[in-house]
């Protein structure tokens, strides 16, 4: 059975969140919401809030993962992260925008992850 775009976008960013905790990622929050967007994930890393946009796909007809981030999307992924770090008291000075890239086939099983460090900027 074919996962819908929602089923699709909701395991991605199930898949991410375990993934970026394997690697040291402090989870802060997820789907916040503001005028200016959504960002899937933040989270701390070390010294640094990081921004995380998690992209999935079931097919690459379209082109891969990370290849689906217009610049509008990166234009209102930066304003995002702004208005959060204008409103969230106590953060790391360091802040940067991650992708997270995901394939999976029909079934849902994982392809291909990969974790693109300040992929923009």
């Amino acid at each position: 059975m074919k996962m819908s775009r929602q089923e699709v976008g909701k395991l991605g960013e199930k898949l991410a969140r375990k993934f970026l905790q394997k690697r040291g990622y402090h989870i802060q929050e997820t789907n916040f919401h503001c005028r200016e967007g959504e960002i899937d994930i933040i989270a701390q890393q070390k010294d640094y809030i990081v921004f995380i946009e998690v992209r999935t796909k079931s097919s690459l007809d379209f082109g891969s993962p990370e290849e689906s981030i217009t610049s509008a999307k990166k234009e209102k992924l930066i304003a995002s992260a702004l208005t959060y770090i204008n409103t969230h008291q106590n953060l790391p000075s360091s802040w940067r925008i991650d992708v997270v890239a995901i394939e999976i086939d029909q079934s849902g099983k994982t392809k291909r992850i990969e974790l693109i460090e300040n992929a923009i900027s």
